[in-house]
């Protein structure tokens, strides 16, 4: 989340010894990358399905389309794991006067915060993603991709830079995994790998891939990061900062279940 309380989360900052010519890819590179209205991400993981984090669906609206490959593509229904929890006016309104959000950290950490998005029609133009299979994702190194809001480790980006730019991806390792999530930590060089970022603001719901059987399949969502410090003074992006993704794994019997027969919350 920005600052751990905005209402999206997550593009790539990237090292500040690396050219960023090096972490702009072209659209090809991912075509499955679905644009959210106005900010974030979600996946094409089967023809008429798109998964996404539950907290880029909008709560007070309907969501009418997304866009794959550059084409707008309308949507039939969204269905929200039934355990997603919006993140209380309350904890934000403490955290906005007091800076400290230890407690915003617990309720995201307890919420499943994923979605999915049902097409009206199929899509003939680009190939899904396929969804990894096992569940040994600590250690593994992932790669990133995102359209958000950029800078660097050193600086972080600034909390109200555009959150839908150039692609970019960026590559980490996953520093621990458990249950709903997996997380890695952004190092500061001279440690860390030559292409090291993390998501910033404006891309949550993007793709987190590991590496299975010489391919790039779909592990794991953009959710929330945790940043020190005052979250109210703070720049998300900084070196050190851990980053949490929706660990597909934990969720596989669900999006089987609702791909097979539309179960769960429907919006």
């Amino acid at each position: 989340m920005f600052l751990l309380f905005s209402s999206t989360a997550n593009a790539i900052v990237i090292r500040d010894d690396v050219d960023d010519a090096q972490y702009r890819v072209p659209t090809s590179e991912f075509p499955a990358l679905v644009d959210m209205p106005g900010e974030g991400h979600g996946v094409l993981i089967a023809p008429q399905w798109v998964i996404t984090a539950a907290h880029t669906i909008p709560q007070h609206s309907d969501l009418k389309r997304v866009a794959i490959n550059g084409v707008d593509r309308d949507v039939a229904r969204v269905v929200v794991h039934a355990g997603y929890k919006p993140l209380p006016q309350a904890l934000i309104d403490q955290a906005t006067a007091t800076g400290e959000a230890m407690l915003i950290v617990v309720f995201l950490a307890s919420g499943d915060d994923i979605a999915l998005v049902k097409l009206a029609r199929p899509v003939t133009d680009v190939a899904p993603v396929a969804l990894y299979k096992g569940t040994e994702e600590y250690s593994q190194i992932v790669k990133l991709l995102g359209k958000g809001a950029t800078g660097t480790g050193a600086t972080g980006h600034d909390p109200k830079a555009s959150h839908r730019g150039e692609l970019r991806r960026a590559f980490n390792q996953v520093s621990s995994a458990y249950d709903r999530w997996f997380c890695y930590v952004f190092d500061k060089p001279p440690t860390g790998l030559p292409l090291e970022g993390v998501l910033g603001n404006g891309d949550s719901g993007g793709p987190v891939l590991v590496q299975d059987g010489g391919q790039w399949v779909l592990a794991g969502l953009a959710s929330w990061k945790f940043v020190e410090g005052n979250v109210l003074t703070a720049w998300p992006g900084r070196y050190g900062q851990i980053s949490c993704n929706v660990r597909l794994s934990y969720y596989r019997g669900w999006i089987e279940g609702v791909l097979s027969g539309e179960s769960g919350v429907v919006h």
